[in-house]
């Protein structure tokens, strides 16, 4: 397992399992660069609209331009991974970078749950308690909300910034995202049914909750009022893609990470189950990674006005422009003909 919850327990322990070292690097090295490319077009995209368009901004848009900015603080350290998985298990980033980085993954993993469950909140009081939506959905109390969300996940994530790189003797390497022995998984198995239940069950919840009380209020309306709410569309777009997320991104990587330290306890598992797990954990850490190429279509097919976002900056961009020819001399835009002839 990766970083601290889900440190590499190397499969040699016994010295009769076979290492499952070349299926991680590949497996690691390639999503992680490609979750990197992606992460960074997509978010990084959202980020410049969400931002060139603040004068427009609400509630919705204030967790959307958070949840950007966390995926790309995140993103930026994977990187760092894919050298040290390339590099087949060897960390020359030194001790600050491995801890940073490792931190960063979990921060980016519960802040994303969290500003989902926040958004959730937005769309259902807009939805079943619009006129109470006007006094309690302010972008006051966004920011306010999304500070706390950033302290909070910051101060439980703490844990993950205590352990950095290890030498470890049996390969002659220097290690990171890998725990240096088996001694600690009692305190990891209580941060991880901390992190499980606070970090990913209650938010969770609240999603659900938030999307029952949605689509029975959509249910309830009629025909002609649900075609002229603009929102009920985007709601059923978001619970879509939030749900798709977390049950490709979240739902496995914790139900997988809780098995496997619960699986490490035991003395009677056979070799080939233990490879097993051990996949099992490359692929579901990849998957939860991977929540942050999800978070751009949650901005684009259900945020509020994104596409309309967009289209205003394209046209103040395109209007800047004629407007800078347009005090242009004619001379200079003669001359600029001729030479691009």
């Amino acid at each position: 397992m990766e970083s601290n919850l889900t440190g590499n327990v190397e499969l040699n322990s016994t010295a009769k399992c076979p290492l499952i070292d070349d299926f991680r690097n590949q497996v690691y090295s390639t999503s992680y660069s490609l979750i990197t490319v992606l992460g960074l077009f997509g978010n990084g995209f959202a980020l410049v609209v969400l931002l060139r368009t603040y004068r427009q901004s609400s509630p919705f848009h204030i967790y959307m331009l958070n949840l950007a900015v966390s995926d790309l603080l995140c993103v930026m350290t994977l990187p760092l991974r894919v050298l040290y998985y390339v590099n087949k298990g060897q960390w020359n980033q030194g001790d600050f970078l491995c801890r940073v980085s490792s931190y960063a993954l979990y921060v980016n993993l519960y802040c994303s749950i969290y500003f989902m469950a926040a958004m959730s909140v937005t769309r259902f009081l807009a939805i079943v308690f619009p006129v109470q939506n006007m006094r309690l959905a302010t972008e006051t109390r966004a920011r306010l909300v999304c500070g706390f969300v950033w302290v909070f996940i910051c101060l439980m994530s703490s844990p993950f910034l205590m352990s950095g790189q290890h030498f470890d003797p049996v390969t002659n390497k220097t290690k990171c995202f890998e725990p240096p022995n088996e001694d600690g998984v009692s305190r990891l198995v209580v941060l991880n049914y901390l992190s499980v239940v606070v970090g990913f069950a209650v938010p969770f919840l609240v999603i659900l909750l938030c999307y029952a009380g949605i689509v029975r209020a959509l249910l309830s309306r009629t025909s002609s009022a649900r075609r002229q709410q603009g929102t009920s569309a985007r709601a059923i777009r978001m619970i879509v893609i939030v749900l798709l997320t977390f049950l490709i991104c979240f739902m496995p990587y914790h139900v997988q990470r809780t098995i496997h330290l619960s699986f490490l306890s035991r003395t009677d598992a056979t070799c080939s189950e233990k490879v097993a797990m051990q996949k099992f954990v490359v692929v579901t850490l990849c998957l939860a990674a991977s929540n942050s190429c999800f978070d751009p279509l949650l901005y684009f097919f259900s945020g509020e006005g994104f596409r309309t976002r967009l289209s205003s900056l394209h046209k103040s961009l395109k209007g800047s422009t004629l407007n800078r020819l347009a005090r242009m001399k004619p001379s200079t835009i003669r001359e600029s003909g001729r030479t691009d002839s």
